[in-house]
């Protein structure tokens, strides 16, 4: 039975992404990347605001004492939002020397079960197919060395219920991919990968995602216009169709942790995919009849 969708009344974002639910605040936040600009949306009143970034933010955690932990254009950043619509950026910390070159940019990632942020890196113009990507983590204490190198387009990152499995994907369309790592929860090392999904085998690529209660991890198929839920044995058990052909990224929010706030990408950068629907770059609500996990607060 296809769920129902509800659209989130913010119009179209250029590349809406990473979308998290603060479960203190009883809210979800995202980006819209191209726009320098973070959205919040309020689950008991429905009221949404927004604030300028000085640089793209391509991910974004909520920190356990207010305010987020972003990943941007020049590395990881603690982010304040004003009460005039402006955020104010305080740089915590930035790839080793090389790593974070012009041209590119963060871009997805979210806090591990123990509340450690995690993000990784691409080139922008995809078209270039420059695998330089990495992954990195950060505790307050400093950037990580690479953890996951030679990405084309990261994405995906999530972890199992108990958090000893982590998921990472390569969106990029020579890619297609998504991994499972095994995970150590004491000092946050993924070791012994493994192709989780070969998504060549269905349809779209393998954006933002995130795992339910059950274990299960859903992904949006950005270019196929679905979401795609996957057991923890890698086998496809259930897919919801979405009125826009690219989306980005999915959230477990609400105050039962049964609604995901969906994000998408706008070819158009807002004015619509130019097919008239005006879908494309819209964040919706689903109600998938599955509950989901909360996300931890970045907590260092």
């Amino acid at each position: 039975m296809q769920p129902e969708i509800t659209r989130v009344d913010v119009g179209n974002c250029g590349v809406g992404e990473s979308p998290v639910w603060s479960a203190q605040e009883g809210a979800w936040y995202w980006t819209d990347i191209p726009r320098r600009r973070v959205w919040r949306l309020d689950a008991a009143s429905g009221a949404t605001r927004s604030w300028s970034t000085p640089e793209m933010v391509g991910c974004l955690s909520p920190k356990a004492h207010g305010g987020l932990v972003a990943g941007m254009e020049t590395g990881v950043f603690g982010l304040t939002l004003g009460d005039d619509g402006v955020a104010t950026a305080q740089r915590l910390a930035a790839p080793a020397a090389g790593e974070l070159t012009a041209g590119m940019r963060f871009n997805d990632g979210r806090c591990d079960r123990q509340g450690r942020f995690w993000a990784g890196t691409m080139f922008m113009d995809m078209a270039a197919a420059r695998a330089v990507g990495n992954l990195y983590r950060f505790d307050g204490r400093g950037l990580s060395k690479s953890l996951a190198s030679e990405l084309l387009t990261q994405n995906g990152t999530a972890w199992s219920p108990d958090g000893r499995t982590m998921y990472l994907s390569d969106s990029h369309p020579a890619r297609r991919l998504v991994w499972a790592y095994d995970y150590d929860i004491d000092n946050g090392t993924p070791s012994n990968r493994r192709v989780f999904v070969d998504m060549n085998r269905h349809p779209g690529r393998p954006d933002g995602a995130s795992v339910d209660a059950d274990g299960c991890y859903w992904t949006a198929a950005n270019d196929a216009g679905l979401l795609l839920r996957f057991t923890p044995a890698g086998v496809l058990d259930r897919q919801i169709a979405l009125p826009m052909a690219k989306p980005s990224m999915c959230s477990f929010g609400g105050p039962d942790l049964d609604t995901m706030l969906v994000t998408s990408i706008d070819p158009g950068n807002g004015a619509g995919n130019g097919t008239g629907d005006g879908w494309a770059g819209s964040v919706v609500l689903v109600r998938p009849g599955v509950r989901g996990l909360a996300d931890a607060p970045f907590a260092f």
